[in-house]
């Protein structure tokens, strides 16, 4: 039986300084890596004999604007059928830098994750085979799950704020 403990000890033997910020939020595996290590990351998790991770459930980006030089961070989250058994990876990226490796090699599937993630966050998946958005129009010249922008107007005087709980 899988365990976190053992899982992440053989991950940090065959990885060593580029895994990293190990945690076990709500019970799953969850750590850190590198962009250069990612794909290596999820082949060796996916093609290892007892890990079996086969299986990849989303990936997702999350926005930090406030985190200098790790603005953008890309979220895997990873499946083992066979031992029901799962694993997250995050791989923060800096705002000027927002280039990260395609997955698309190792699951079919990170095909139109990848091209949600990029259409709403503007992450860019070097190598993928399609990279273009799939829910947004084509003229949209930004990407809307970014914080860039204020939630609402603070002009607008059609409402009345302590009718919503502020």
């Amino acid at each position: 039986m899988l365990t976190n403990q053992s899982v992440a000890e053989e991950i940090i033997r065959k990885f060593g300084d580029d895994v990293f910020d190990f945690e076990e939020p709500f019970g799953m595996l969850t750590f850190s890596t590198t962009r250069e290590q990612i794909i290596p990351m999820l082949d060796y998790l996916k093609a290892h004999p007892q890990f079996q991770v086969n299986f990849l459930t989303d990936i997702m980006a999350i926005h930090y604007p406030d985190r200098v030089g790790q603005e953008f961070c890309v979220v895997y989250h990873t499946h083992s059928f066979i031992h029901n058994f799962r694993i997250r990876i995050k791989v923060f990226l800096a705002e000027a830098d927002v280039h990260i490796p395609t997955a698309t090699g190792l699951f079919a599937s990170a095909n139109w994750m990848e091209r949600e993630t990029y259409d709403f966050f503007g992450i860019l998946f070097d190598g993928h085979p399609n990279l273009k958005r799939i829910l947004n129009m084509d003229e949209m010249d930004y990407f809307p799950m970014r914080k860039e922008y204020p939630l609402e107007d603070p002009t607008r005087e059609d409402k009345i704020d302590a009718l919503f709980g502020r």
